[in-house]
């Protein structure tokens, strides 16, 4: 297996897992306070669509959309999507930002269940259908557009997929056998992680799609991915740095007025 088919594996199963972390949480929220048998079907509801919607674009972006344009595209996408990731990702580990609390998500999701009406007592519930479906479907629409966006640029849709599917079942078996939200995954750390690896892989597909021939061919994704983590580092510790010095210029611009 080449080492671009392992990053791309590895790609998407960390950024599936971060997504399937948080709607492990919703849907553990509403089986323990409603009814597991909706809860379940919504779930897998959910999953059907979003394999649908993959294989369908997945097999017509690559059969008819030419690859240059689809790198382009696809590239520029990724770009912007992770430096989405690595803005927010830079920021929560600088400490200027709130990190995500899956405890706490949990917690507000629990409350506005019970606010709900009562359980039907035979029937389908279709609150926690609904919630369930959702919560699943909206947070797995990010993890097909990465399994798409690689599998279409990269020419491996099976491989992102894999990853995809391996994160899923490992996230959802773990909170089946713990019966509550995975609070102890370091998805603060999983999200600058995937963030790195989107940028890198959305500048060297968007560089193709422009005409660029990347030095080392395939390899030149690993010296981007380097060099993008290095100035992620970098601005985490300029981040720290401002805010410890931030008290320091303040108290020196009250004693200069």
């Amino acid at each position: 297996m080449s080492s671009v088919a392992l990053v791309t594996i590895l790609s998407s199963f960390l950024a599936s897992a971060v997504e399937f972390v948080e709607a492990v949480t919703i849907v553990l929220a509403v089986g323990m306070t409603r009814q597991w048998r909706s809860t379940l079907i919504g779930v897998l509801a959910a999953l059907l669509v979003l394999t649908l919607l993959v294989a369908v674009f997945g097999a017509a972006i690559a059969l008819f959309v030419p690859i240059n344009v689809v790198r382009l595209i696809v590239g520029g996408f990724l770009l912007i999507y992770g430096l989405q990731w690595l803005t927010k990702a830079v920021l929560r580990a600088g400490g200027a930002k709130a990190k995500h609390d899956e405890a706490a998500i949990y917690a507000r999701e629990i409350e506005a269940l019970r606010a709900e009406p009562p359980v039907p007592a035979t029937g389908m519930d279709w609150i926690s259908f609904t919630v369930a479906f959702k919560g699943v479907l909206l947070e797995g629409l990010e993890v097909a557009f990465i399994v798409v966006t690689f599998g279409a640029s990269a020419g491996m849709l099976v491989p992102a997929a894999l990853g995809a599917a391996a994160a899923g079942a490992l996230v959802l078996g773990v909170a089946f056998l713990v019966h509550r939200p995975l609070a102890a995954v370091p998805e603060n750390g999983l999200k600058f992680a995937v963030g790195v690896m989107l940028t890198g892989f959305g500048t060297f597909w968007a560089g193709e799609g422009v005409g660029i021939d990347w030095p080392a061919g395939d390899a030149a994704i690993l010296v981007l991915l380097a060099g993008y983590l290095v100035l992620a580092l970098l601005g985490v510790f300029l981040v720290r740095e401002r805010l410890t010095r931030r008290p320091v210029l303040v108290t020196e611009a009250a004693s200069e007025s």
